[in-house]
């Protein structure tokens, strides 16, 4: 049996840069644990499950390599680029999902694909672990906590740049991760994200991150509409609209491969 799988480059318009992600698309879902071998052997930060339940719906499951993850934006994006691709009259997408609801994507006429997420909160914890102040090579000027994730605020750009954290200190902060952010010059704020519990020692890009940190920076800033890029080694851009209850995360993405698996 054949199976076909994508790869596609999310929130770059160049090849080899942005966040690789791996798009299996069917009828009805394999076991999950086949698709966690699947997504093992492909061995990218994500690969993303689609069943089809109509022309323009689909539910959505995201894998790293390790295990299921419950939100993942660049893996949908990804998705996202291979149904428009593969339907080309098709703009409007609605993905469904069993921990952050529907997830509404849109085709834009210059070929950007947007998102729409709920809000993640920020919030001060009452208490710092040991391990995630081990683990920064500097301190923050703020430590905020989501669902998702331990946010290490700095005032400047190039400690975003220069972070190396102790990853063996990080994996005890399971199941959270932890991303780096600071103001930049260039663009309005730059991250970074670190998850060797979930995923990989370091994620390029990450869409679902910034449902928390666009809603805070634009508090900051005092700005709705807000140019991230996420400092990893590849790099990736990412636009964003903070509404209400929403965040709109943009991006635009590059096709690298269509094959087959062979099962």
């Amino acid at each position: 049996m054949t199976q076909s799988i994508h790869i596609v480059d999310a929130f770059t318009e160049q090849l080899f840069a942005g966040n690789p992600a791996a798009v299996v698309i069917r009828n009805e879902w394999y076991s999950d644990d086949l698709m966690q071998k699947i997504a093992s052997e492909n061995n990218l930060a994500e690969t993303a499950f689609l069943v089809q339940h109509n022309y323009a719906e689909y539910a959505i499951r995201w894998f790293s390599p390790l295990t299921e993850i419950d939100f993942c934006g660049h893996a949908t994006l990804a998705a996202s680029s291979v149904i428009f691709e593969t339907q080309p009259t098709l703009t409007r997408l609605r993905f469904k999902t069993s921990s952050v609801g529907d997830l509404i994507i849109e085709k834009k006429p210059d070929g950007k694909i947007s998102m729409t997420f709920p809000i993640r909160t920020l919030e001060s914890p009452e208490a710092i672990p040991h391990a995630l102040l081990q683990a920064l090579p500097e301190p923050p000027v703020k430590i905020l906590r989501s669902v998702q994730a331990w946010h290490a605020i700095y005032d400047n750009e190039q400690a975003i740049y220069n972070c190396q954290p102790d990853l063996e200190q990080l994996k005890q902060l399971a199941p959270l991760d932890l991303v780096v952010s600071a103001p930049a010059e260039n663009y309005d704020f730059v991250s970074r994200y670190f998850w060797p519990a979930n995923g990989g020692d370091e994620d390029p890009v990450t869409g679902s991150i910034h449902a928390s940190l666009a809603p805070w920076w634009a508090k900051q800033l005092g700005k709705s509409n807000l140019l991230a890029h996420q400092a990893s080694r590849r790099g990736g851009t990412l636009y964003c609209e903070v509404q209400e209850n929403n965040v709109i995360v943009s991006g635009y993405t590059k096709k690298y491969l269509t094959g087959e698996i062979i099962l």
